[in-house]
This record gives C-alpha cells, sequence and structure tokens, in this order.
C-alpha cells in the first residue's frame, strides 16, 4: 500500500489528506484496526523513532505516551516498584513484563497528559501490555508486532474502533526530509545524530561522579528531547520521564514547567496522596483528575463541601504547602536534559528544588561559566554535550 487516505487533516476542514510515498514504495505501516487521523500518524511516527532509540540506546524495552506531537512520557521497561505500582493503578496486575513496565511509567508519569494518548512500544505487544491499555483513554497504538491475545484485547477498545498499526522494523526513511509550510518546500537531512555514552564524557564541573544510571537517565531525557517539540527541557529519574516540558518560548518556563510535572509524579507518591479514600465507584480518570486538584494550588475544587463527597469516602486533610514543600525535598538524584544551551543560571536553581542532581546540555551560551558555578553550587554534575536538539 503506497498511499492512506484520511479522514481530514489535522482540523475537520482540513480536506483533502492523505500520507504517502513520494518514490512509489509501500508506506511502512500496515493498519490492523480502526482508522488513523493525521496527527494520529504525526505521534505514531515519532513515538516510533523514540522507542526504536531508547531500545538501541539502553538495551530495554521501551514505551511512550504522545500527545499532539510531543511525548507525555517516555520509559523503559526497568521493573516497577511497589510505590509505582500504587500510583501508576497497576497493583492488581501483579508481575509485568518489561515491555508493560516501560508502558506503566510512560503513561504514567503524566497522567493527565497522557489522557487519550497515541502508543509506541519498542517491542512485539505482549498481552501484560494490551490488558494496561486496555483500561486506558488511548486513540492508538503503533508497534513492530502483536501477540494475537494482545491484539484481540486491544481490537476491543473504543467498540471496536481503535486505531492498531504494525510498524515495519526494517523500514529506514531516507536520509533527506521534506516539508511545505505556506506553499513553500523546505529541505533538511534527517537529524540521525545517535545519542551514547560517549556523548555525556565532557563533564564540566567539579563534581565529576556519573553514574551508570544518571548516565542512563541523561541519555533518556536526550533521546526523549530529539522528538519533542522545542524548547523543551526533559526530567528522568529510574528509567523514566517524570517531566517534560515542551513548545515554551522561554527556556526557564521550559524548565519550571517540566519541574512542576516531575513534582507532582513526586507528591503522587506522599503518605497523603496514597492514602486518599476514594469512593469505589470513582474511576480511573476521575481518580487522576481529583489527584491533580489534590496537590495542586485549586486543592478546594475537590475538597469543599459538597464536591468531595462525590470522589471520597470522607474528607481528606488538607496537603498544605509547608507539607509538599517537606515532601519534595526528598527527590534527589534525578537527571535532566536540555535541547539548547542554558543561557542563565536561574534555570540550574529550579532544577534543583525538582531534586536534580544531573545535567546535559549542549553548553555555548557567553554566560557557560556563571551556569557551571550555578551547577557547581549544588554540586551538580553537568555535561556538555556540543549538540542542539531542536525539534519542529
Amino acid at each position: 500500500m503506497n498511499e492512506l487516505e484520511l479522514k481530514y487533516g489535522c482540523n475537520p476542514n482540513q480536506k483533502p489528506a492523505r500520507v504517502y510515498m513520494e518514490d512509489g514504495s509501500d508506506l511502512p505501516i500496515e493498519v490492523l484496526n480502526g482508522r488513523p487521523g493525521y496527527i494520529n500518524l504525526l505521534d505514531a511516527f515519532n513515538g516510533y523513532q523514540l522507542v526504536k532509540e531508547l531500545k538501541e540506546a539502553t538495551g530495554y524495552a521501551a514505551a511512550t505516551s504522545f500527545k499532539h506531537v510531543s511525548p507525555a512520557g517516555a520509559a523503559i521497561g526497568l521493573p516497577l516498584t511497589d510505590i509505582e505500582k500504587k500510583i501508576y493503578w497497576a497493583e492488581e496486575y501483579g508481575e509485568l513484563s518489561p515491555l508493560a513496565c516501560a508502558y506503566a511509567k510512560a503513561r504514567g508519569a503524566d497522567r493527565m497528559s497522557s489522557f487519550g494518548d497515541f502508543i509506541s512500544l519498542s517491542d512485539v505487544c505482549d498481552v501484560d501490555t494490551a490488558r494496561l491499555i486496555r483500561r486506558e483513554v488511548s486513540d492508538g497504538i503503533i508497534a513492530p508486532g502483536y501477540e494475537p491475545e494482545a491484539l484481540e484485547i486491544l481490537k476491543e477498545k473504543k467498540k471496536g474502533a481503535y486505531c492498531i498499526l504494525k510498524m515495519d522494523p526494517a523500514y529506514r526513511p531516507a536520509p533527506v526530509e521534506r516539508k511545505q509550510v505556506y506553499g513553500i518546500t523546505f529541505e533538511q537531512g534527517r537529524n540521525e545524530f545517535e545519542i551514547n555514552r560517549e556523548l555525556l564524557s565532557n563533564i564540566v564541573t567539579k563534581n565529576r561522579n556519573l553514574t551508570d544510571a544518571a548516565a542512563n537517565d541523561l541519555m533518556i531525557s536526550l533521546i526523549t528531547l530529539k522528538y519533542t517539540q522545542s524548547n523543551s527541557v526533559c526530567y528522568v529519574k529510574n528509567g523514566q520521564a517524570i517531566g517534560v516540558g515542551a513548545g515554551q518560548q522561554s527556556r526557564i518556563h521550559c524548565t519550571r514547567l517540566a519541574g512542576s510535572k516531575a513534582d507532582n509524579w513526586f507528591l503522587r507518591q506522599s503518605p497523603k496522596v496514597l492514602g486518599l479514600p476514594f469512593r469505589d465507584d470513582v474511576k480511573l480518570p476521575d481518580k487522576d483528575n481529583a489527584i491533580d486538584l489534590y496537590i495542586g494550588a485549586d486543592c478546594m475544587d475537590v475538597l469543599a463541601d459538597g464536591k468531595w463527597e462525590k470522589i471520597f469516602t470522607r474528607k481528606p486533610d488538607r496537603f498544605t504547602d509547608e507539607e509538599k514543600r517537606a515532601w519534595l525535598d526528598g527527590n534527589t538524584d534525578v537527571s535532566l536534559g536540555s535541547d539548547a544551551f542554558f543561557p542563565f543560571g536561574d534555570n540550574v536553581d529550579r532544577a534543583a528544588k525538582s531534586g536534580v542532581r544531573y545535567i546535559a546540555e549542549p553548553g555555548g551560551s557567553i554566560r557557560d561559566d556563571l551556569v557551571i558555578e550555578t551547577a557547581d553550587g549544588h554540586d551538580m554534575v553537568m555535561c556538555f554535550t556540543g549538540m542542539r536538539l531542536f525539534h519542529h
């Protein structure tokens, strides 16, 4: 199949819409179920590149949860801790496969942003992963293959209309890519730059103790940024992105946005959140929304009389700012990647508030000395990669 007609483009008024191979070859995907949309395919192809590179760089199965052409989460298949099983609503599933662990982490890091995601997997989708996906609100999935039972589970989603794509793992794109804007064709070489451990060898801080785990996390952050709309910053811990700040005009706003998401991820692990007394009839998305409100500035939207009764069996105590700050101070050894240099030390100061100890950024600012000095003040390890990772 060389061409696939789509219902419409980015918006319903944008017709006609299709994807096709200009060189006359077959498309590298097979539609196994449902009907993909224009944005679905943008998410699918960007997400598949991301997980493919994560697998190649780390050796672990990988998954990502994409929304509007940026990852809401990305992770490799390290085992879930008991706490992670709780915050990702995965306790009932027992021991999960590495691929299922990767998806639970990718989906669970920022469950608000992942609502209605498009999923990309590095490996053949197994039954464990399909069972996790079955209970989530999701638009579709792309993977190099599916176990027969997993495929049948996924086909049941969205009343049989769930979009399931099979990607040809042998596909290699042309070295030059093109797109049109306002009728004008843009052309550039594909970003084939390989992100590996060697990229982290230029450590510019006094602290040079880059652990293997931190190096892995920094590679995950940089590969995630390679497929995130710029400007972007990504916080990573224990093999998963815990905060992605995408598409911001200001670097500090990227750092703040991603940092606030990383903070929310860690706050969800606090005893006050884990102990929230949800009613048995409350669905997962409503639990996620309630938690997001509870740990945020608008907590009375869920704690006010007449509202908490719809969610909880009893009214929870308020999570005070002092309690939240005390809990967040326990988050340590977080890694952070930036797709371009930090122009000021304020980014490093903000990152430190979210437990960042390791940073990878291109370097090249006229204020590099100040940025390094700020990192030294927090006893951080900072690597200058020399490589910018803008993506648009």
